[in-house]
């Protein structure tokens, strides 16, 4: 089913209408390092989160901004879901599992003493890099699933989506938001650094990568991947009813209600190198040559399969 996550459309909605009234350099601000977006995250609530307390059977979906964390997050939700209401209908409980702001980072200081009294399984999603986790995730081993997408295809969604969603600096030309994606200087910092960050946490035993274009090129499996690593002991039939009821047309159709206005903002086009309609020879040369000298080689970079995603 859609999950209508009504605490995820209020603080998206009051963020955008703060937006229009904020200068472009009044949209951020900088904590430890980092540049987040003014409207949805506060140094009162990164103090905060210092003190969340991770559970073992925990599911955080951490991938940085325009990765598809909605998208994959609507499926890991139905998965979780599905197995609950299977296996322990008791624990089930639709009010509490959407009772906040899906987003580990984004709330209220108080969020994290709430979260306390929810029951098992809790499902978070995450623009964070891992190193600006709390200390219990690692710690107490929540199942983290790491959501990569190639670097290229990232720039040019994020370009849209600033454009559209007014609680980010809207840009002129893609060519100055490019700028400012490379420099870091964007809502969540820099995505080379998230990826190279999530290169020296790949191999924690908690963690499991899975990138964009698996999902969308079989989302049945990319799912089944996801149960097994969940250990959810969902059937065939189960999965292939999530991947069914969480397709991109699907999600985007029901986006109005599962999301709000935010919904047109956010389910755009979900589609795999719309990059090369914006990528200029310079902006080419300039990604393959960060790629080459900060993933090239590693884990990360692999999994992202750059010469067949990002290659002109």
């Amino acid at each position: 089913m859609a999950y209508v996550r009504n605490k995820f459309i209020e603080a998206v909605e009051k963020a955008m209408e703060a937006g229009k009234k904020m200068t472009p350099e009044q949209k951020l601000f900088t904590y430890d390092g980092v540049v987040y977006p003014t409207t949805l995250c506060s140094p009162e609530v990164f103090r905060a989160l210092e003190s969340f307390e991770a559970r073992s059977d925990d599911v955080i979906l951490d991938g940085y901004c325009k990765c598809g964390n909605n998208w994959v997050g609507q499926i890991v939700t139905d998965l979780v879901a599905t197995s609950a209401k299977k296996h322990e209908p008791h624990k089930f409980n639709k009010e509490l599992l959407l009772a906040e702001m899906p987003f580990l980072e984004i709330g209220d200081p108080e969020k994290y003493q709430r979260m306390k009294s929810y029951p098992s399984r809790r499902v978070i999603f995450s623009h964070l890099r891992p190193d600006k986790f709390p200390v219990s995730v690692f710690k107490n081993k929540a199942k983290v699933l790491m959501l990569i997408r190639n670097p290229k295809d990232v720039a040019a969604s994020f370009f849209h989506f600033s454009n559209t969603f007014t609680a980010y600096p809207p840009y002129d030309t893609f060519g100055a938001f490019f700028e400012d994606l490379m420099k870091g200087q964007v809502p969540w910092g820099s995505y080379i650094d998230f990826l190279c960050m999530w290169n020296k946490y790949i191999d924690e035993e908690n963690v499991m990568p899975i990138t964009y274009e698996e999902m969308k090129e079989n989302t049945v499996l990319g799912a089944e991947k996801i149960a097994k690593f969940l250990e959810l002991n969902l059937s065939e039939e189960d999965i292939q009813g999530v991947a069914k009821r969480s397709t991109f047309t699907a999600m985007k159709d029901n986006s109005k209600t599962t999301h709000g206005e935010f919904g047109n903002a956010l389910f755009r086009k979900g589609s795999v190198s719309d990059w090369k309609a914006l990528f200029s020879q310079e902006n080419n040369q300039e990604m393959d040559t960060v790629f080459r000298e900060h993933l090239a080689g590693t884990k990360v970079g692999a999994l992202i399969k750059y010469d067949v995603y990002c290659k002109v």
